[in-house]
């Protein structure tokens, strides 16, 4: 039965990891552009270090088709900037200039062939957020730590559901991992991103860092109830709440520039809410 439930965590954890992989609003934003007789696969950078320009590159090897890569300031009004496309070989090459920490930019990219408009995608912009340099092993790490903490809560909740004694254990476990993850790493990465330790309440409405302390604060009243008499059903509550905090897309409603003021602000939490409860 363990190893059963071990295994039921385990792939509960992995579906996590890729959905967080393909819902969050900084991983590429993948499509296709279409010719007469071709199809290319392409991918829209969504998240890039500040330290220099993003590469826009299109793996197009029909040379009869150009572009232009058109862009301005996020949220603004302002008129797009438009250059056009190079062609390097079989790619279609543009840049978009490095902002600020936590700075944000729209883009899109026209293509036509022969003249012809390429209709690809929604046709929508695609905003990219611009972020400090974090050293790969702190964010592999924590991302790692983070993970990890969701595979044990898994584990304490379904120990907890069919009452096998290792409950108690895994929770404590799944608590400290959690910690370092959350509370030690976590304020790490974001000081290196964007010059933050800690973004969310009660300084700010950072749904990342909420959401992290959501799931500590249950957590935490999950150990001072442990040695109580109903001490499954609060592991097991802390084990549900991980789960949906996870649901939730990495990012969303993250740190963002006042392009008026230059300050760092973070994502209101409010419009995702009556999104939801639509």
């Amino acid at each position: 039965m363990k190893t059963l439930l071990w295994i039921f965590a385990l792939l509960l954890t992995l579906s996590a990891a890729v959905y967080q992989r393909m819902t969050g609003p900084t991983y590429p934003l993948k499509t296709k552009v279409n010719t007469e007789t071709q199809h290319f696969p392409v991918e829209f950078l969504r998240s890039h270090s500040s330290g220099s320009d993003c590469p826009v590159i299109l793996q197009i090897t029909d040379i009869t088709v150009k572009g232009t890569l058109s862009y301005r300031k996020y949220p603004t009004h302002d008129e797009m900037i438009k250059v056009d496309l190079k062609r390097e070989g079989d790619k279609l090459v543009g840049y978009l200039p490095h902002q600020p920490p936590a700075g944000k930019l729209e883009y899109k990219i026209d293509l036509v062939k022969n003249g012809v408009p390429l209709k690809f995608g929604t046709g929508a912009p695609v905003v990219i957020r611009f972020t400090g340099d974090v050293p790969h092993v702190v964010l592999g790490i924590h991302i790692f730590l983070m993970f990890l903490a969701m595979f044990f809560s898994n584990i304490a909740g379904l120990l907890a559901v069919f009452n096998i004694r290792s409950y108690k254990l895994m929770a404590l476990v799944t608590f400290v991992v959690l910690i370092a993850g959350g509370l030690v790493l976590g304020p790490i990465v974001q000081k290196y991103a964007f010059n933050h330790y800690w973004t969310g309440a009660p300084f700010g409405w950072d749904l990342t860092d909420n959401k992290t302390l959501i799931a500590i604060l249950a957590w935490l009243l999950a150990m001072v109830m442990i040695r109580k008499k109903y001490a499954r059903l609060w592991i097991l509550s802390a084990s549900l709440i991980t789960i949906i905090i996870f649901s939730i897309p990495h990012s969303l409603h993250g740190s963002q520039l006042n392009v008026e003021t230059g300050k760092i602000i973070q994502g209101n939490i409010i419009p995702y809410l009556a999104t939801f409860l639509k």
